[in-house]
């Protein structure tokens, strides 16, 4: 889907940050950006690691269907990481693949067949789909806010509960899909569509990512919102990573500083990134340690 860089874009480029998770190049469909020019904004910018995270759909009509192929986004992205290597660049190989229960067996296969040193899941909205724009209007008319999450949230929990990604990208994206018909705060309002997410996240271990593209779209928030993030720790959530989820070149690391500041607010002081089957953390920079963790989060 091709990126939006909207009047909440003021969030900036980051810099001095040790990594974005959640970048993408001209191996996606919706990008159009080459590896090395991420590279070389992260020499400038001082971001110590990149993970390159390339959109793979499974279902036949999506954008992203047999787009590149494993071979070619690996070879592209290993090349890139001896490049850069030398400067200062940790450039990791990984993938953003569109969960759809449909297509479950697909992705493990695929999965269990090849080696990324990352892997995102996450749900998006296709021509199938309630919320895609030729549709949402008439579809969400005169529904609950539960009722209009539902078949999202209902998706984003299996793919929690597949055991099949490290990490689950952008966990209510469908904000995304809603404005104006139904609006984040409508969504805030009713935190409790979240708890069976967050839940199942602590459970199977798998981690959240705050998603910084919301900031410079109509959203106006990170996928998900500060609250969000500190209930999952208040229920036990430890694992999140953050990502500017760049499509194109002026939003690498868009926006990331805020989103590691609504971890640290949470109460978290580290980001979960596998790195190739690593269980090594990744600090946040000083800056963002918390003094105060909030009520009732654990220790």
């Amino acid at each position: 889907m091709k990126e939006e860089l909207g009047p909440t874009s003021a969030a900036g480029q980051a810099i001095d940050l040790p990594l974005d998770s959640h970048l993408h190049t001209n191996l996606s469909p919706d990008s159009d950006v080459p590896i090395d020019v991420y590279a070389a904004q992260a020499v400038e910018r001082r971001i110590a690691e990149l993970a390159i995270t390339d959109h793979v759909d499974f279902l036949p009509d999506a954008p992203a269907y047999a787009f590149a192929t494993f071979a070619e986004r690996e070879r592209v992205v290993r090349e890139a990481a001896e490049r850069w290597a030398d400067q200062g660049v940790a450039i990791r190989f990984g993938v953003e693949i569109t969960y759809d229960q449909r297509h479950e067996p697909e992705i493990r296969e695929h999965l269990a067949r090849h080696a990324y040193d990352y892997v995102i899941g996450s749900v998006h909205a296709y021509e199938d789909s309630p919320y895609h724009a030729s549709r949402v209007a008439a579809w969400t008319a005169g529904k609950t806010v539960a009722d209009i999450v539902a078949p999202y949230f209902d998706e984003v929990l299996r793919a929690i509960r597949s055991g099949l990604f490290d990490t689950i990208g952008h966990l209510d994206f469908v904000k995304r899909y809603l404005v104006p018909h139904v609006t984040p705060a409508q969504i805030a309002a009713a935190p409790e569509l979240y708890e069976p997410l967050l839940q199942a996240l602590v459970e199977t271990g798998t981690a959240l990512e705050v998603n910084t593209s919301g900031l410079r779209q109509a959203a106006g928030e990170t996928y998900p919102a500060q609250p969000i993030v500190e209930r999952y720790r208040v229920l036990g959530g430890t694992r999140v990573s953050a990502g500017s989820d760049a499509h194109r070149a002026e939003a690498f690391t868009m926006g990331l500083e805020a989103g590691y500041r609504v971890i640290s607010a949470a109460g978290m002081s580290e980001l979960a990134f596998r790195r190739g089957g690593s269980g090594v953390a990744v600090k946040l920079p000083q800056r963002f340690i918390p003094s105060e963790r909030p009520a009732g989060a654990p220790t």
